[in-house]
């Protein structure tokens, strides 16, 4: 990842970190923007619900804003020991907060065609996250990084989901906001992980190159 793409990554995931925090942990969680939004469709939310929620927030935003630092070769290189303690604690952010995203995701607004969104995001979510973990156990430096790649797409949805939301509200208005939001719930992190994917192939191209 280079400078400006790291400032730019860092930048929005810090700019959605700090907005989900006024929106969730200082503010009032009922009133917050998605909430509002579900209970337009469904009469109450159990506080088993909100509990997830919070899991979900605290630990994603861990995972959302330590992601860039692991990321960032030059970081990593002069701070290595600093890297094994973020990619920790990333790893921690991962875990919990697939797993109550995955509990979210059997609620989510839009019917089926979003909760299978959501659900796929989470479960490749904790998979990549998971992949990562056992390539740097087994000292496979570049496939580690390659999986990170993928895993931090994934986490990124949280900024893409609403840049989405935006654009579609723009566009379709808030009225078509039903059916735009299951097409939202797989745009989020499909497109991401394309974007990953082919970041991936161009560096294999290249190292290729370097071995030759």
């Amino acid at each position: 990842m280079n400078k400006k793409t790291w400032l730019l990554v860092s930048f929005l995931a810090i700019g959605i970190a700090c907005y989900s925090i006024v929106q969730y942990l200082i503010l009032d969680a009922h009133q917050a923007g998605f909430v509002s939004l579900k209970l337009m469709f469904i009469d109450t939310l159990d506080s088993l619900w909100y509990t997830m929620l919070y899991i979900h927030i605290i630990f994603s935003i861990l995972a959302l804003v330590i992601g860039p630092f692991t990321l960032f070769s030059k970081f990593r290189e002069n701070n290595i020991k600093r890297h094994r303690i973020l990619g920790k604690i990333y790893m921690i952010g991962i875990l919990f907060g697939s797993i109550a995203g995955l509990y979210l995701a059997i609620y989510a607004t839009g019917g089926t065609i979003s909760q299978l969104g959501f659900s796929a995001l989470s479960i490749l979510w904790m998979i990549t996250g998971y992949q990562a973990l056992v390539k740097i156990k087994e000292q496979k430096i570049y496939d580690h990084q390659q999986w990170m790649i993928r895993n931090y797409s994934l986490t990124f949805a949280a900024v893409t989901l609403r840049i989405w939301l935006l654009v579609f509200t723009v566009l379709f208005g808030f009225e078509n906001f039903i059916i735009s939001y299951p097409i939202i719930s797989w745009l989020c992190w499909v497109p991401n992980l394309m974007i990953a994917q082919w970041i991936i192939g161009r560096s294999r191209q290249e190292r290729g190159l370097i071995v030759k």
